[in-house]
């Protein structure tokens, strides 16, 4: 098997589409020898932040000394982003080597009825990976929800995170705070240790503090109002919390948010001292999150896709745009995507809507008619790349060009 059969492989499943469950991802993984139940893990699970605030610890544990796994989604700019040893990406050959056992694995369990979807097939070729390479300890990003996300078949872990909740996914996880508060409640694990941002809504931390106390956690919840910011750019945050002082190249408060929820799980991480947080910390670049990845102009690409992305994006652009921001826009059509719009728009000049390469996604003569409220100039251009490429030409150097909306948008662009 090659690298581009092994991806193929993956995306094959999608015919399967999204089926919440936990028998099929058992089945798959009693094949392959329970690779979980031979793995430590931290948890991570929420709306908004959790790709950010895995990445986060995982430095902060390289940084200690532990072989450190990484399981994120989606990924921006390559496949093998998805699975991480220490920060760097699984290779080709690897990828192409553990989808091969997976796929065979894969057969048997098919053969008895069940049909594992894309996302369970790459959360087990993760576990064995990770395995097979002799990682220390895994952190582990929920794909969707928790309850019943194919990552909850996992023994306690050391540390279970869980990240601003929003109404997100509404369809699978229920229409109410409290409602998808009570899925991502779902990977607080007896006996363990569950910590998250009491910037939470007042329902959203009755319900996982109870959660908690029923299944006899300790609970933390970091308050990011402690924190103090002392210096911020586009690429970088200074902030103090208690009597340190941290550095994270990232912007937003919703990232220093991110970071004190971090530093409250780090406690409880064996042998981890505040010299691993804040250099872990120092380093935890992100793809896709508000990432400025060219000057004059710049451009600035952010993946987030629901309306408290958009507000986390709104207050970067008050903060740091300069006075003409192009955009270039395409979202999925199960998202919010007025609301997002209407964060982000009064911000833009120009703005071309497209449609990113994805079953999902929505029809960007939607999006413009969602614009029309607005001051701003906007084009339907349904080729990814032909929007960038127009839309950076219309950019002065002294500008900014914003690609926004989506992962998968940012996945489609050569850049």
């Amino acid at each position: 098997m090659t690298y581009r059969e092994a991806v193929a492989f993956y995306h094959s499943r999608l015919r399967f589409g999204m089926q919440p469950g936990l028998s099929r991802i058992r089945a798959l993984l009693t094949e392959l020898g329970d690779p979980q139940e031979k793995l430590r893990f931290v948890h991570v699970a929420g709306t908004n932040g959790k790709g950010t605030t895995a990445n986060m610890l995982s430095r902060i544990l390289t940084e200690a000394g532990y072989k450190t796994g990484l399981f994120t989604s989606p990924y921006v700019f390559s496949f093998r982003e998805r699975m991480q040893i220490n920060h760097r990406n699984i290779s080709e050959q690897d990828l192409a080597a553990v989808t091969e056992r997976v796929r065979a694995a894969v057969e048997r369990v098919e053969a008895a009825g069940e049909g594992p979807t894309e996302f369970e097939t790459i959360t087990a070729a993760a576990l064995v990976y990770f395995l097979e390479a002799g990682c220390d300890v895994v952190v582990l990003e929920v794909g969707l929800g928790g309850r019943l996300d194919s990552t909850n078949v996992i023994p306690c872990p050391l540390v279970s995170v869980i990240t601003s909740i929003a109404l997100d996914h509404t369809a699978v996880l229920g229409d109410t705070l409290a409602a998808i508060a009570r899925e991502k409640a779902g990977i607080i694990k007896p006996g363990g240790v569950c910590v998250t941002t009491a910037s939470q809504a007042p329902e959203v931390l009755a319900v996982l503090g109870e959660t908690a106390r029923q299944r006899q956690n300790t609970w933390v919840a970091a308050d990011p109002k402690k924190a103090v910011v002392q210096a911020a750019a586009l690429g970088s945050t200074t902030f103090s919390y208690g009597r340190e002082v941290y550095t994270i190249p990232l912007c937003g408060a919703h990232q220093v948010e991110n970071a004190v929820t971090v530093l409250e799980a780090a406690r409880f991480l064996p042998g981890v001292t505040r010299e691993h947080v804040r250099a872990g910390l120092s380093k935890a670049v992100m793809h896709g999150r508000m990432e400025r990845i060219a000057c004059a102009p710049d451009v600035l690409l952010d993946g987030g896709h629901n309306p408290e992305c958009g507000r986390a994006l709104a207050d970067v652009l008050a903060r740091f745009a300069p006075k003409e921001v192009n955009a270039v826009i395409g979202m999925m059509e199960d998202k919010d995507t007025a609301h997002y719009l209407a964060q982000v728009l009064p911000f833009c000049k120009r703005v071309w809507f497209t449609k990113p390469d994805n079953p999902r996604a929505c029809d960007p003569q939607k999006l413009m008619e969602q614009a029309a409220g607005f001051s701003c100039v906007s084009w339907v251009e349904s080729d990814v790349q032909a929007a960038y490429e127009a839309a950076l030409a219309a950019t002065p150097k002294a500008g900014m060009l914003l690609v926004c909306g989506s992962f998968y948008l940012l996945s489609d662009i050569s850049f």
